[in-house]
């Protein structure tokens, strides 16, 4: 299928590995010229040379900001935003935590994207194909126990979103939000590793536990994410805005 996205000029935070890199990867497989920051200089120099590259740590206003600059710069404009940058963040009960991971995993998951869309925005009103997308989680829609700050965090994407939508629909820009549900990789298994330690369980059984809420029981795809943003991202999708997508397998709660 031709998504008619040759040309299109995207910026993918964090998209030097995991969900960021199959966006990136399906960015390029279908012509367009992308743009990517990350803390990850290994996955950045694996990229190919066409595609502009930056070591940015995205809690660092000052430094996103510049990024954003350059990028829109080697880019001559911008058509598609995707905010993908995130960490898992704390796991453990509220007293326990500490207001430091607290504030990182906001910084990071959630205020960056404020950061990138209003740097984005007078761009995009210039395309003719003008889409944000914002990674958030179905943490974002169900809650996750022991995983306040990511939640909270995920749950403003939402709410970003929908705002956005609303806000830049007279421009012409739309803007929704992902949320995915189990996704197969490193990051992944670190989170369950974390949920087994916390409830004093196995891998296995923190993960059995897991696919228990779900219908569909197995792991969500990097690249079935990827084609999702890009079906959003094209001019397919051009009435698609202000909702909330899971790829999920059906997952009825988390934690």
């Amino acid at each position: 299928m031709d998504l008619n996205l040759t040309g299109a000029r995207v910026i993918v935070t964090a998209g030097a590995n995991g969900i960021g890199r199959a966006i990136v990867d399906a960015f390029l497989a279908e012509g367009a010229l992308v743009a990517t920051c990350d803390i990850d200089e290994a996955g950045l120099a694996s990229l190919p040379d066409t595609v502009f590259c930056a070591r940015v740590d995205v809690s660092d206003a000052e430094a996103l900001g510049s990024f954003m600059e350059a990028a829109t710069g080697y880019l001559g404009g911008l058509d598609c935003l995707v905010n993908n940058a995130g960490i898992a963040g704390p796991t453990g009960r509220i007293e326990d935590l500490k207001i430091e991971e607290i504030e990182q995993t906001l910084a990071i998951c959630l205020t960056s994207q404020f950061i990138t869309t209003a740097r984005a925005v007078p761009l995009l009103r210039a395309s003719e194909n003008a889409s944000i997308i914002n990674v958030s989680s179905l943490a974002g829609r169900l809650g996750f126990r022991l995983r306040s700050p990511y939640a909270a965090a995920k749950w403003g994407v939402v709410g970003l979103s929908k705002s956005m939508a609303i806000e830049l629909g007279p421009d012409g820009i739309r803007v929704n939000a992902l949320l995915p549900g189990l996704v197969a990789g490193d990051r992944q298994r670190k989170v369950l590793e974390a949920r087994a330690e916390a409830q004093g369980i196995s891998f296995e059984q923190a993960e059995t536990d897991a696919f228990s809420r779900t219908s569909i029981k197995d792991y969500v795809t990097p690249q079935q994410l990827a084609d999702q943003v890009l079906f959003l991202a094209s001019p397919r999708g051009k009435t698609i805005s202000g909702q909330a997508l899971s790829v999920c397998g059906d997952t009825g709660m988390l934690g």
